[in-house]
């Protein structure tokens, strides 16, 4: 998000919570395209812990964190949501975080289930999770593209045509996700050897992530946004330049575009 809102790149990876945080304050972002339609991350036990039977029995408990500004307001809000009073200690870790809870060092933390939480099966470690929506908790895009605001609208022809060609890539992806997957290992074959492991990735992201309700990949709705939206406005995580909670929601539709999906 730094980087696209400095010019420095045209397009880059984000999450419609940092980004909604980031176009609150004034960043020059658009989001053009949403990769996840719904929340990839889990909230994950150890399996054995019979006293955790809802995010509810987490207070009083320890969440293994990655510094993300909005991790803790929502952890709350999750337990909030399932009845529970939201109290609990965050440690900051980091991706350390997984060996921390397989280890017990921490109670609960939040793996992406199509890759930490299938890395953990295979493993032999034995979670519980709990889907943040299963508890009345807002849905979110989990994974977006985001563009330069100021560069979209000098660019509009560029813009659509690599944003297109983008989503054909993603889209190609659903359809055969094997082939995604050996794809991805030839082009990373020093960092990802597992290729069961990232065909089962891709096979879980695109039966259960990656379209939406109508069987499309990449559109956004302002509905979708503004229910995040109201929850990170309540908790006053959405702010000025000047770190000032704002008096009242942006508008949502502007935080985002479907205009580079069509020809």
């Amino acid at each position: 998000e730094v980087l696209v809102d400095a010019g420095q790149a045209e397009f880059g990876i984000s999450f419609q919570d940092t980004a909604s945080m980031s176009m609150a304050s004034g960043a020059d972002l658009k989001s053009v395209l949403a990769v996840e339609q719904t929340w990839a991350t889990e909230v994950a036990v150890l399996a054995d812990r019979d006293d955790i039977q809802s995010p509810a029995d987490l207070d009083g408990l320890t969440f293994g964190g990655f510094d993300n500004p909005a991790e803790t307001k929502t952890m709350q809000g999750v337990v909030q949501s399932a009845g529970g009073d939201g109290e609990f200690e965050t440690v900051t870790l980091g991706t350390s975080a997984y060996e921390a809870l397989y280890s017990g060092d921490v109670d609960f933390t939040v793996p992406y289930v199509a890759w930490e939480g299938i890395e953990a099966e295979h493993r032999g470690v034995d979670l519980k999770t709990f889907a943040y929506t299963d508890y009345g908790f807002p849905d979110a895009y989990q994974v977006l593209v985001v563009g330069n605001n100021t560069w979209l609208e000098d660019n509009p022809d560029t813009a659509r045509g690599f944003v297109q060609a983008l989503a054909r890539g993603y889209e190609d992806s659903v359809e055969d996700p094997e082939s995604a997957a050996k794809i991805l290992q030839e082009e990373n074959a020093g960092l990802l050897t597992d290729l069961d492991m990232l065909v089962e990735s891709q096979e879980m992201l695109a039966d259960k992530y990656m379209l939406d309700d109508n069987g499309d990949f990449g559109v956004q709705t302002e509905e979708h946004w503004s229910e995040l939206g109201q929850f990170l406005f309540d908790s006053d995580l959405l702010t000025d330049n000047n770190g000032k909670p704002l008096d009242e929601q942006p508008a949502w539709s502007e935080f985002f575009t479907n205009e580079y999906l069509q020809d």
